[in-house]
This record gives structure tokens, sequence and C-alpha cells, in this order.
């Protein structure tokens, strides 16, 4: 069984670590936590193992997937990368600054971002959950802002359907993009059609953190995967995730599974 890795250990800590060409090419190496600014760790977020344990938080140059229990600190942690990164907390590019309710944490406050060689030439935040806050201050911005997300007002079609058209219409090359359980707001088969575009974006010299739930989207090959835990960070691998082997039980004889679980 493949080794999990405390983000506390050597290993884990890009400083200590020899890069390779294709690493040197990530925007972002590593998010890390300046300890000495936070005033206490018993208080929220800080006090959620993944922050409390966090050191230095490598980020692949392709994809990293953040994964986790309700609770654990996944959205809490990827809301504090984007801030810190610029971009407006309900989503959006750098250049957005509307905000419906502050409801963010100081975490970004804390963190550091290091980053690569390059910058991003563009980026975006997108969270399924404040995705009508982003649609309707493009609409309130305009036609000239709102045609470069496609045809269609993002509030004319479905939850699923505006987040993919923000996706095929504002992600492009040479970007940082951050993702925030994209899954809530797709079927099975628009999961599989944005791995399509995250596979094409990640050719075209993209680097993506997200934070999600769906075994479908974290069998992405080669990407990082991070179990958020009461551990705090580990590496782990697709297969070690409880979001495969439960999917994997379940699926295997899904009657079986049923009368165990609803017998008890």
């Amino acid at each position: 069984m493949p080794l999990r890795h405390k983000l506390s250990d050597p290993l884990c800590s890009v400083t200590s670590m020899a890069l390779s060409p294709r690493q040197q090419q990530a925007f972002v190496r590593s998010v890390e936590l300046v300890r000495d600014k936070v005033a206490s760790f018993d208080r929220y977020p800080f006090n959620i193992p993944a922050v409390r344990h966090l050191s230095a938080l490598e980020l692949h140059p392709g994809v990293t997937f953040l994964v986790g229990e309700n609770g654990s600190g996944k959205s809490t942690l990827i809301e504090a990368i984007a801030v810190a990164m610029g971009f407006n907390a309900e989503g959006g590019s750098q250049n957005f600054r509307f905000g419906t309710r502050a409801s963010h944490s100081d975490l970004h406050q804390a963190l550091r971002i290091v980053r690569g060689l390059k910058r991003p030439k563009r980026g975006f935040f997108l969270r399924a959950e404040s995705l009508f806050n982003v649609a309707t201050e493009i609409e309130r911005l305009g036609p000239q802002v709102s045609a470069g997300y496609g045809d269609r007002s993002l509030h004319e079609q479905s939850h699923g359907e505006s987040f993919l058209a923000i996706v095929n219409n504002r992600f492009h090359a040479d970007g940082f993009y951050v993702l925030d359980e994209p899954e809530a707001a797709l079927s099975p088969q628009r999961q599989l059609a944005l791995l399509v575009a995250i596979h094409g974006l990640v050719q075209a010299r993209c680097q993506f953190v997200i934070a999600t739930h769906s075994p479908l989207l974290l069998a992405y090959p080669g990407a990082q995967l991070y179990l958020l835990g009461a551990e705090g960070l580990t590496q782990t691998t697709y297969e070690e995730t409880e979001h495969y082997s439960l999917t994997r039980d379940f699926l295997m004889d899904p009657k079986r599974y049923l009368a165990r679980l609803l017998a008890d």
C-alpha cells in the first residue's frame, strides 16, 4: 500500500525537494501557513486539524485535489488559497470585487503563496454554492463583460450548464484556477465533460486546485491528492480514498449493500 505522508514531514516541503522542470512551470509551488501570524490555534478556522497541522502544502503543477469528510476544512482552505491569490471570496476573476455576505475566514491572512518562476496570465475562483452570485455580478456589469461568458445569460441556463459555460468560455491557457466542489453543480455526465476540459487546459499549461467529493473527478490521472482528516493533511492515492472504495463497494452489489445498510 502506498505510504501516506503528513505535511509536516520534510518530504512534503517544497523547500526540501529538487524541483523537476515540470514543477518549475507551476505558477504556485506551495502554500505555507505562517504560524507566527496565528493568534490562537484554539479558534476557528485554525483549530481545524487540516489547518492546525499545516506547514507547507505542495501543489502539483497540473491538478491538486483536496478530499475529506464534511467539516474537514476543504472549502475553508480552498477559499483561503483563492483569496490569498487575489480572487474574490464568492468567486470570479481577480477583477471581481462584489460581496453579498462576508462569510469567509481570516485564514488567508496567515497564508504565504510560494510562487513559481512564471506568473499566470489569468485565473478564476469557481464555487458551486455561490455561482448564482457570480452570475448576477456578471449580468450587472453589462454586455461587454457578459458576452465573454457565452451567447446566453448564465441565469437562463441550468446550474450545471452555467458552470460549464464559465469553464468553456473563461478558462484559457496559462491560467490558475481554483474550484470548490464543482460536482455540486454537475451531473455525472457533466463531471466527465469537466474532466475533459481540465485535461485540455492542463495541456495548455494551466494549474488547478480543486476541493471535491467526486470519485469521477478524483480519478484524473497524475493528480496530487491530499486527504484532510483528524491528523491534518496527508498525501494519498485515488484507491486509498473512501470516495473510491465506498463507491466501488456500492456499485459492485447495490442490493446487498443497501440491505446491510438499511437493516441497521
